[in-house]
């Protein structure tokens, strides 16, 4: 096929199917803040139709012979735009090519219903509620690996590649080997430190409206453009970007947990910039294939990197004390500091501190891992759940809403959750890149984040959706994807906080 002609295919095509994502998307954001808990399944299914029209799109026979005869015959001759998309759905089209429009409206339903029995299961603390879902979601991840012709070296790998392109299930048993070598004697000299850390202030009651008005000022202070953002409340906070002008993120406010939204806003807000910031020419080439490992990446950087640094603390100090005067009408920004960055193992993921994050994700790849392998009987993993955070974090939960429905990433199926601590991985890397040409804490410290996000948009954005993960990161810092930065990074900072 000519050049010209099969671009025009594509770029007709991915034009009609973005059309379909972007109405079921905001269908779907509705769908998760203020639909009718009634109607969450029946809007379900209308989001689970529109998607797949679009699915249905790049699976015509048109548009796949344009995209094969284009990587075939011409790869070389497209600009890195158009390369890094037929490059994508080329490897798409040989992976999942068994997935056919009717068979993926199948499983738009499955986790449709899933999301449903999820929110039940949660709003009623029972594991029981979520378990035939569960077990249809691990059927319907199974089958898509019996009918892939690409084969991985294990059943875990495709499903983490869906998510990681490139990494694999052998390179996070190398990398949460040598966490737990490193992490686990330094939490317990950290629990046996004699400093003490004040955080009694970080439970006092603030209003809801104070709340949000912090929300808005972090919102300025990263970096998101006001004029193409949209901010609400979900029961898990996330993030949906549908077009260059329509970035939105959600929060979940709690009276007693100001620091609970705040760093919700910090952590969507990444993710946000990401969307806001990246290429014109992406949007233009309805290019957007970037990893979740990527993604949580930035969002962690400003969630961890920047929002729990003691620059940080010093820029947000005044306006909390403002908004909150009552909360923090005896506390100092050292004080803050600390408290923002104290270890205290605990059952829910999104509350945890920084330090004893990763445990939550090695537990939840560990039983990903297994359930992918058939080791694992789903009707006693509220158990296993359970043994493991006895185990790595020497706490239980008394029921299921703080074990294992506390996430909605089981209802879409497994392989997401290692990429929040790859994301650390990467930023640790790049932090220390950037480090290297200006200090980070002191722009921070002054309010000049924007220092920061010029440096991210040029290094981190630019060639995300070009490249996949391993030589994204190489192309950034040089250097080979490794755990060792971020775990140099927690020593340091943790040794200093607990004086060890």
């Amino acid at each position: 096929m000519e050049k010209n002609k099969g671009l025009q295919i594509v770029k007709d095509t991915l034009k009609e199917a973005k059309t379909y994502q972007h109405a079921a998307g905001v269908l779907q954001y509705d769908q998760e803040t203020i639909c009718p808990p009634a109607a969450m399944e029946e809007q379900g299914e209308i989001v689970g139709l529109m998607y797949n029209k679009a699915y249905a799109l790049t699976r015509s026979p048109e548009f796949m012979e344009a995209v094969k005869s284009l990587y075939e015959e011409h790869l070389e001759e497209l600009d890195p735009y158009d390369a890094a998309n037929i490059s994508y759905f080329y490897r798409d089209f040989k992976k999942n090519e068994a997935i056919t429009p009717e068979l993926q409206l199948e499983f738009s339903r499955i986790t449709n219903k899933g999301f449903v029995a999820w929110l039940n299961g949660k709003k009623k603390a029972d594991y029981k509620e979520f378990l035939p879902a569960l077990k249809e979601i691990t059927e319907m991840e199974k089958k898509k690996v019996e009918l892939s012709p690409v084969k991985f070296e294990a059943p875990y790998d495709f499903v983490l590649d869906t998510y990681e392109e490139g990494v694999t299930s052998a390179d996070l048993d190398l990398f949460f080997g040598k966490f737990k070598e490193r992490m686990i004697p330094l939490l317990k000299e950290i629990q046996a430190s004699k400093k003490n850390i004040r955080t009694d202030f970080l439970s006092r009651q603030v209003p809801r409206e104070g709340q949000i008005r912090l929300a808005c000022k972090l919102m300025d202070i990263i970096g998101m453009d006001p004029d193409r953002r949209a901010l609400t409340e979900s029961e898990h906070p996330f993030t949906d970007g549908y077009s260059y002008n329509d970035v939105r993120i959600t929060t979940h406010y709690y009276d007693d947990a100001f620091t609970s939204s705040m760093y919700s806003v910090i952590h969507e807000g990444g993710h946000a910039l990401f969307e806001q910031w990246q290429p014109k020419e992406n949007f233009d080439h309805y290019l957007n294939h970037k990893t979740m490992g990527q993604h949580e990446s930035v969002s962690r950087f400003y969630e961890n990197r920047i929002g729990r640094s003691r620059g940080f603390a010093h820029l947000i100090y005044p306006t909390l004390c403002e908004v909150f005067p009552e909360a923090m009408r005896d506390v100092s920004e050292k004080e803050l500091y600390e408290a923002l960055n104290v270890v205290t193992p605990s059952l829910i993921r999104t509350e945890s501190d920084e330090f004893t994050y990763t445990f939550h994700i090695i537990i939840r790849y560990e039983i990903e891992r297994d359930i992918m392998e058939g080791k694992i009987d789903l009707a006693h993993l509220d158990q296993i759940w359970s043994d493991k955070y006895a185990e790595y974090l020497g706490v239980r939960p008394e029921n299921d809403r703080e074990g294992l429905l506390q996430d909605m990433h089981w209802s879409e199926g497994y392989g997401y959750f290692p990429t929040y601590a790859l994301g650390n991985m990467y930023n640790s890397m790049y932090f220390n890149a950037m480090n290297q040409e200006f200090d980070v804490d002191d722009m921070v410290s002054q309010g000049k984040l924007d220092v920061v996000l010029d440096w991210m948009k040029e290094h981190v954005f630019k060639k995300a959706d070009q490249l996949d993960p391993k030589p994204w990161i190489k192309d950034i810092t040089g250097r080979d994807l490794t755990v060792d930065d971020f775990l140099d990074y927690l020593e340091e900072k943790y040794r200093g906080i607990y004086q060890i």
